[in-house]
């Protein structure tokens, strides 16, 4: 698929029908992500590849709002950084899931970021515990990955709204 046309169907999606994801559709995801550019190529990129049905309603709950439909996903990716390896492991994990989320629709799937870097479980206690403390309790997550990101993914079980309008005049300023 020609990267204009992944650009055009590229969109958050959160209702995934049932069927299973294809492990040979999970690897070429991952191998696509792991290309990802990364500061100084230090390749700290780690990923997760989630199926278990327990650990996927484990990440549903790690909010109290935005992850819930984590749960009815076949599978999730976590998109974590060594943070041993660079101080840059924030960048490189969002260049690594933005990738991700392309790569995604390159195997004719759906996806959708959740957010877990310094969020609260909480809405309400923002100061409270985080997200991916949380994450920490029942998956053995090492202690130098910091956790950017969980990429919720599958069968769309819905039509998206067609992309907006170009808007670039709002937004582009050409110099």
């Amino acid at each position: 698929m020609e990267l204009k046309n992944i650009l055009e169907k590229r969109r958050s999606t959160r209702k995934f029908s049932d069927r299973k994801v294809e492990r040979e559709k999970l690897q070429n995801i991952v191998e696509k992500t792991l290309q990802a550019p990364s500061s100084r190529n230090s390749r700290s990129t780690r990923l997760w590849v989630v199926e278990q049905p327990e650990l996927l309603a484990h990440i549903a709950d790690m909010r109290d709002y935005g992850s819930a439909f984590v749960k009815n996903a076949p599978a999730a990716i976590l998109v974590m950084g060594d943070k041993s390896a660079t101080d840059l492991w924030i960048d490189n994990c969002a260049i690594s899931a933005t990738i991700l989320q392309l790569a995604v629709v390159d195997e004719g799937l759906a996806s959708c970021w959740v957010h877990v870097n310094d969020r609260p479980v909480l809405r309400a206690e923002p100061d409270g515990k985080k997200a991916d403390e949380f994450l920490r309790e029942k998956m053995a997550i090492p202690e130098n990955y910091g956790i950017l990101c969980a990429i919720a993914l599958g069968y769309s079980d819905f039509q998206p709204a067609a992309l907006p309008a170009y808007e670039g005049e709002e937004r582009v300023k050409w110099l």
